[in-house]
């Protein structure tokens, strides 16, 4: 089930009809997404999952040099009052050490009251800043993006709180049977017997908040810089630009062409086998800071940022920790330690912030290869299918999870979209969850060789 955020934007932009408009997604996007701020795209190091886009703290007005200010924009208002319920039926019988059984239902009501804005750029307000010029010399931050091949865009327009609107959750849980379970942080019962839950929570979002937003792509050549109108990912920001692929092997395939299970496995594996390679200290370090810093997505994204910094940067706290070790180890190449760790990074980055949540909770319960397995058993058999098709999770793999295992992995795979029920045979495939699972199964087999320090 999406958070009261989530389900709140998506409904406003599926209300709204433009299909160019991109859904916030989270508040402190919100807050940092204008008019003109520019979004980043990374080149992926996988070919099974894409990394979001990052907005950032940067303006196009940061990058050009200064002249004349651009035109009003154009503004419409709106108004949108919503209520909408979700109801997820549970059903589980796990033959462990202790047997485990759930049933039950879970219902969410949300309710939200909306008065926004769109906000939009003229078309001559573009033809009028392409004549002011990038900075010369040019900003190091257009440089680093060059050589790393990001693509870049730049928000031209938005969909903005006129004033300040609180959304409201309502969760209810009607469950019998014997289970301890923790599921999406709205449900916690313990025990024999019937429980009935329910939690009632507000969210206050701020007048002036992006809820949504069109972008449009940048284009940087010799004799200037222009914006693709409506265009997706097809172009590259540094048309000119030579740079290299972690990949090489692979950076030729399309998505499609990777439809082949065994290429996700050889590509899962030899990050698991550099993993393998790093010493004791790196994975030590590496493992309890990472699991310290999930929860912040900021700090694993200003990890991220500072490993591709050429020279590497400084941090603070976790990520700054890793950094330190990283310099001092001898015992294997900084390009090997950087690429394993980047790219366990961006898988973790796929995952929603309450898989995070649930990531830590298997990292310290130890369970992680056993959650690695579960979700092998997934992907291999339905891979190739680009439909929905029932499946049944095997109770030989979910057994030694133990009972609030099962509900930690439980919600790993709900999350990717799955529409399941633990050991049932309406569980269905869906080819939207293929590329979280994906990262998922990344995530899980790179931590798994690290927790092996």
């Amino acid at each position: 089930m999406p958070s009261i955020f989530e389900s709140t934007v998506e409904t406003l932009v599926k209300e709204l009809g433009d299909k160019e408009l991109r859904p916030v997604k989270g508040i402190m996007d919100a807050n940092r997404i204008h008019r003109f701020s520019l979004i980043q795209k990374r080149k992926d190091k996988s070919l099974f999952w894409k990394l979001p886009e990052v907005p950032l703290n940067i303006s196009l007005m940061d990058i050009l040099e200064p002249g004349v200010l651009p035109d009003a924009p154009v503004e419409k208002l709106g108004d949108l009052d919503m209520k909408t319920t979700w109801k997820l039926d549970m059903g589980a019988s796990v033959n462990a050490e202790a047997e485990a059984s759930l049933s039950g239902e879970t219902t969410k009501h949300q309710k939200f009251s909306l008065h926004y804005k769109t906000v939009s750029t003229p078309f001559k307000t573009w033809r009028d800043l392409q004549k002011r010029k990038v900075m010369d010399p040019e900003p190091l931050f257009l440089k680093k993006c060059r050589k790393n091949g990001t693509k870049l865009y730049v928000v031209s327009d938005v969909v903005e709180l006129q004033e300040c609107s609180v959304l409201r959750d309502l969760s209810s849980t009607d469950v019998s049977g014997k289970l301890f379970l923790s599921l999406k942080s709205f449900l916690k019962f313990e025990g024999r017997g019937g429980a009935v839950s329910a939690t009632e929570t507000q969210h206050t979002v701020q007048k002036g908040s992006v809820m949504a937003y069109r972008r449009e792509q940048l284009v940087f050549q010799k004799n200037g810089w222009e914006i693709l109108p409506g265009s997706g990912d097809e172009e590259e920001t540094f048309p000119e630009a030579c740079y290299g692929s972690s990949i090489p092997e692979l950076k030729d395939a399309t998505f499609r062409d990777a439809w082949d299970f065994p290429r996700l496995q050889e590509e899962v594996y030899r990050r698991e086998m550099a993993a393998a390679q790093l010493s004791k200290a790196i994975k030590d370090t590496v493992f309890s800071n990472l699991l310290a810093m999930l929860g912040d997505r900021e700090a694993l994204q200003d990890l991220m940022d500072t490993l591709e910094q050429e020279p590497v940067g400084d941090l603070d706290g976790p990520g700054g920790s890793i950094l330190n070790e990283l310099r001092q180890d001898s015992s294997y190449a900084w390009n090997g330690s950087q690429d394993v760790i980047l790219y366990l990074l961006e898988a973790m980055m796929v995952l929603s912030d309450i898989q995070h949540r649930l990531l830590a909770q298997s990292m310290e319960k130890q369970i992680l290869s056993q959650q690695r397995d579960l979700v092998r058993s997934i992907l291999e058999p339905n891979f190739k299918y680009p439909w929905s098709i029932p499946f049944t999770l095997k109770p030989a793999l979910l057994a030694p999870l133990q009972a609030e295992g099962v509900a930690i992995t439980y919600g790993l795979l709900d999350e990717c979209g799955l529409k399941m029920e633990l050991n049932s045979p309406r569980s269905a495939w869906d080819l939207g969850a293929k590329k979280p699972l994906c990262a998922l199964y990344g995530a899980l087999s790179v931590l798994q060789q690290l927790a092996q320090a």
